[in-house]
């Protein structure tokens, strides 16, 4: 009974000195239903909101917000605005294929997968101290156009912060990788990402600025398929570059890969 009186002792004294204290994840994200709608985006790069264009910094900026966000008495949250990273995908995608054409039709594919991927890995030879020449990996969203105009040219917005624009100054020449794991059909067919019949399809050229007669075109792509980039810091001095392709390389069924050639890839259509 001594044993027993000395353990419930304890319990209530862990229990009296855990009060107060509330498990929360290490990342928190304020999502609230005040969508930026992608009609309502503002393109041009040059409107931004003050709290984006504060020399701290975006990132950093959000870091610190979860501290804003307690909770009351009434266990009710305050939010802080989350416009700049939430927008309907559905109005975004819903026009998109949803299903890839026949495995035979390697070119198609292959534009089908550049078209209805909203991102990819970008590959370059780093710059950075201690992995100098050594491949290096990035993610970045990418557009080949609105969804009713695909080219089958790959744009990206990106920024001189960005180690991977580093290395590009060094070399320009990159490859893009894509997955057909990024949407829906593999996992309905239960692909694993590796399995040759959830397609990959790499892209390899050359990174290059867009010239200014393009730059309206470019703008259109991102911004349309991913409409809360209007919205971020002009601090961070973004702009546009494409892919000039070299090479394009598909896996999408078993028993090898395909080298397409350029010609066929842009004769091509991914509806």
């Amino acid at each position: 009974m001594k044993s027993r009186s000395i353990s419930l002792a304890f319990i209530a004294a862990v229990l009296c000195v855990c009060r107060g204290y509330t498990l929360r994840s290490s990342v928190s994200w304020v999502v609230s239903n005040d969508v930026v709608e992608p009609e309502d985006a503002d393109l041009s790069e040059e409107v931004a909101p003050a709290l984006l264009v504060d020399t701290t910094g975006l990132w950093k900026k959000q870091a610190e917000s979860p501290g804003e966000m307690v909770k009351s008495e009434e266990d009710t949250v305050v939010q802080l605005s989350s416009r700049l990273f939430s927008y309907p995908v559905e109005k975004v995608k819903n026009s998109a294929s949803s299903t890839p054409p026949p495995h035979q039709e390697t070119a198609r594919t292959a534009r089908y997968i550049a078209h209805n991927s909203d991102w990819g890995v970008l590959s370059t030879i780093s710059s950075q101290e201690g992995i100098k020449g050594i491949p290096f990996g990035n993610i970045f969203s990418v557009s080949d156009g609105p969804l009713e105009n695909s080219t089958g040219i790959i744009y990206f917005y990106m920024t001189p912060m960005d180690n991977s624009v580093s290395d590009l100054k060094i070399s320009p020449y990159a490859s893009l990788t894509f997955s057909e794991a990024e949407g829906d059909f593999c996992r309905q067919m239960m692909y694993d990402p590796e399995d040759p019949r959830c397609a990959r399809l790499t892209l390899t050229g050359k990174m290059m600025e867009v010239p200014p007669e393009d730059v309206s075109f470019a703008k259109e792509a991102m911004f349309s398929r991913h409409p809360v980039m209007a919205k971020w810091p002009v601090s961070h001095k973004w702009f546009f570059m494409r892919l000039d392709l070299i090479q394009v390389w598909l896996q999408d069924w078993t028993g090898g890969t395909s080298l397409i050639p350029l010609e066929d890839y842009f004769k091509a259509t991914p509806f």
